[in-house]
C-alpha cells in the first residue's frame, strides 16, 4: 500500500530538502549547498544579484558574492556544464556526467547549422592557443557572422567554442564579469576523476537515484527533468528496477497522485522542523521553484518568468521574485538595485489572493528587502509603489 504524503507535509518536505526549512543562518559551507542540491543554475541577468548568489544567499544569508568564484578557480569544487540549462555541479559527480556530455555533443551535430561550422581545422586552432595561452574567453577570438544576421546567430568561433564545451573537450575554469574563460578539460578536471569509467547504465542509475534523493518524492518526468541528462524513455525503465517507496502525495486542490518517494521517506517526514516563520524573496531560477507544474501542484502557486515577454502583455513584470512564508507563497515582488546610487527600488508588489497583509507580514518583508539589498551591496530602500500590495 502508498504511504500517503499530505499536502502540509509535502509542501514542508519540499522545502526541507531543498534547504529552504529552516532559518538560514548558521555555519556556512558554499560547497556543501551546492551539493545538497545537486547544481545550481547560471543566469546573465543581475537585476539584484546574479541567480547563482541569490540562490545560495537564500539558505544561508552569511552567503556574499566573492565566495564563489574560488570554488572555480582555486578549489575546483565545481565544473560548469548544462542540466536543463548553465549550471554549476559539484566536481567529484563528473563521473557521472560523461553521458551529458555525448548527449549534448550528438545534439549538437544534428543541428543544420553545424554542418557548415565549426570545421575539425577550426576547432584544432582553438584548441591550440588555449594550449599555448592559456584561458581564453571568446573576445580573443575575431571571427564575424557570415550572412544575414539572426537573433541568438553566432560567429564561427563561438559556435566552436559552444560545441567543445557541450562535449567536455574544453571547460569553463572561472569568469570575469560574468564572462565565461575556457581551458583544455584535462587542465580544469582532476586526472582521477578523469580515469573513472562508468557504464552508461551506471550512470543512469546514479543520476536518478540522487535526483530522487533532491526531490524526496516524484514522478518518472520529475526525475528526468531534474539533471535533464537522460530520456523520458530511460526514467521510466529505471523506475522499473530501481528500489523506492510508492506514495501518493496530495496536492494543493486537494487530488491525489502516485508518485516515487525515496526509501527513507517516512523518516524524512517524521524528523521534519518547523517551518521558519521568516519571509523570504525567492529568485525566479530557484530549484525549489523552478518546476513550475511541481510548484503550482504542491502550493497552488502559478508563477511565469515574464523577461522574454513584451511589457504590454505581462500579467505582473519584467523579473518578479515568489515570497516565500514558512509552508506557502503568500506573494510576489519586483525590486531592482541600482548600486551605482546605493539603492535598491521596490517597483511592486502583490500579494496572493486569501492572504491577509497584516503588520507583522509588512515587518518581515521590511526585514528580508534590508538583508537582500545587503547581499547586492546597497544600504537604502526606495519605495517606487505603495507598499500596501496589490492582489
Amino acid at each position: 500500500m502508498a504511504f500517503k504524503i499530505t499536502n502540509s507535509q509535502a509542501r514542508a518536505l519540499w522545502l526541507s530538502t531543498n534547504g529552504l526549512g529552516a532559518a538560514p543562518t548558521g555555519p556556512l559551507d558554499v560547497a556543501k549547498m551546492i551539493r545538497n542540491l545537486g547544481f545550481v543554475q547560471l543566469d546573465t541577468i543581475q537585476v539584484v544579484s546574479r541567480a547563482h548568489h541569490h540562490i545560495l544567499w537564500s539558505r544561508n544569508q552569511n552567503y556574499r558574492e566573492a565566495m564563489f568564484d574560488p570554488l572555480y578557480r582555486e578549489q575546483r569544487a565545481i565544473f560548469e556544464h548544462f542540466t536543463h540549462d548553465a549550471s554549476v555541479i559539484p566536481m567529484d559527480f563528473l563521473p557521472m556526467w560523461q553521458r551529458q556530455f555525448n548527449r549534448k555533443r550528438i545534439q549538437i551535430e544534428g543541428y543544420s547549422s553545424f554542418k557548415k561550422r565549426p570545421d575539425t581545422e577550426g576547432r584544432a586552432d582553438i584548441k591550440a592557443r588555449i594550449a599555448a595561452e592559456g584561458a581564453l574567453s571568446t573576445h580573443a577570438f575575431s571571427s564575424k557572422i557570415e550572412g544575414e544576421k539572426k537573433m541568438w546567430a553566432r560567429p564561427p568561433h563561438k559556435q566552436a567554442l559552444d560545441y567543445m564545451w557541450y562535449a567536455g573537450e574544453l571547460a569553463t575554469c572561472y569568469r570575469e564579469n560574468f564572462t565565461k574563460y575556457y581551458n583544455l578539460a584535462e587542465r580544469v578536471f582532476p586526472k582521477h576523476l578523469r580515469e573513472i569509467e562508468l557504464s552508461d547504465s551506471e550512470q543512469i542509475d546514479w543520476l536518478c537515484r540522487a535526483a530522487l534523493d533532491r526531490l524526496s518524492f516524484a514522478n518518472t518526468g520529475e526525475i528526468q527533468r531534474f539533471w535533464d541528462a537522460m530520456s523520458a524513455i530511460e526514467a521510466r525503465a529505471w523506475a522499473k528496477t530501481a528500489s523506492f517507496t510508492p506514495v501518493q502525495v496530495q496536492g494543493a486542490d486537494g487530488t491525489w497522485l502516485d508518485a516515487l518517494g525515496t526509501p527513507d521517506i517516512e523518516a524524512r517526514i517524521a524528523a521534519l522542523p518547523a517551518p521558519s516563520t521568516r519571509l523570504r524573496i525567492i529568485n525566479p531560477f530557484d530549484p525549489a521553484t523552478r518546476d513550475r507544474k511541481r510548484l503550482e501542484r504542491l502550493f497552488g502557486f502559478e508563477y511565469r518568468i515574464e523577461m522574454f515577454v513584451p511589457a504590454a502583455k505581462r500579467r505582473w513584470g519584467y523579473y518578479v521574485y515568489p515570497l516565500l512564508e514558512g509552508n506557502r507563497f503568500v506573494g510576489r515582488i519586483e525590486v531592482k538595485a541600482e548600486r551605482a546610487k546605493d539603492h535598491m527600488i521596490v517597483l511592486n508588489l502583490w500579494r496572493e489572493a486569501g492572504i491577509k497583509w497584516s503588520t507583522p507580514r509588512a515587518n518581515r518583508l521590511e526585514a528580508e528587502l534590508a538583508r537582500f539589498a545587503r547581499l547586492a551591496g546597497v544600504s537604502k530602500i526606495k519605495w517606487a509603489c505603495d507598499s500596501t500590495p496589490k492582489v
